[in-house]
């Protein structure tokens, strides 16, 4: 898949830099499972991990390659790739950490940084309140963790933070699971260059900001925990 292509979505809108994965039956039937408001937790965490693993998979491979030769078990040469730059993973506490166990199976010494941004009570604006990341950032290709991408506010704060580290716009790539086009529109506005992979993309948010059909709450879901 291209990083430069651009993908219609259902309103006829292009966008560059989006994927979506693929709109199999397969994964539709993983989405049922994990969007069933009676589903139990170890099967939330279960099929919401095999999305999760397609996700970081094809976040993958839009990093850049460069050729590499090997030598088959039979004696003949294979022209083959490898990663051609760094690579690290940053969640965005706390439904980010959800991400980090289907990374770490693929690259299995992967170093993963943490970003905690709330909103503000009083202003209702995104608020960074913690951050630890790889020293050096800046040289990395870095995929961007986090479930859910509704509104955007979070996702720019977090895109800021790499940004102020020194990594560059293009080697961000955002990994999340379901996602609506308003949050889409935002980040892309301000970051065009940074690419977007996700499993859906909702019909929009409600009144309350909640993505429809949605999800419920990603963290809450997978920690087994309350709101």
């Amino acid at each position: 898949m291209s990083t430069a292509r651009k993908l219609q979505t259902r309103n006829h809108l292009e966008i560059d830099n989006l994927h979506l994965l693929p709109q199999t039956n397969q994964l539709r039937a993983l989405h049922t499972i994990i969007r069933d408001r009676g589903a139990r937790r170890e099967d939330f965490v279960f099929y919401s991990g095999r999305i999760i693993r397609l996700l970081i998979e094809t976040g993958l491979g839009l990093l850049p390659f460069e050729p590499c030769e090997v030598e088959t078990p039979v004696g003949r040469r294979y022209e083959g790739r490898r990663f051609a730059s760094q690579l690290c993973g940053v969640s965005i506490a706390r439904a980010g950490e959800s991400m980090e166990a289907e990374l770490r199976a693929v690259c299995r010494s992967v170093r993963i940084g943490k970003i905690l941004i709330q909103r503000d009570k009083t202003t209702k604006l995104p608020r960074l309140y913690y951050s630890s990341l790889p020293r050096d950032i800046a040289r990395c290709h870095v995929l961007l963790l986090d479930p859910m991408l509704a509104t955007g506010g979070t996702a720019l704060a977090a895109i800021q933070v790499l940004l102020d580290r020194g990594v560059a716009e293009a080697n961000i790539i955002f990994v999340n699971l379901i996602a609506v086009l308003e949050g889409i529109a935002a980040v892309t506005k301000r970051y065009p260059d940074v690419k977007i992979v996700t499993s859906s993309i909702e019909e929009g948010l409600n009144e309350n900001a909640y993505m429809m059909p949605g999800i419920g709450d990603f963290g809450d879901r997978y920690f087994g925990t309350e709101a």
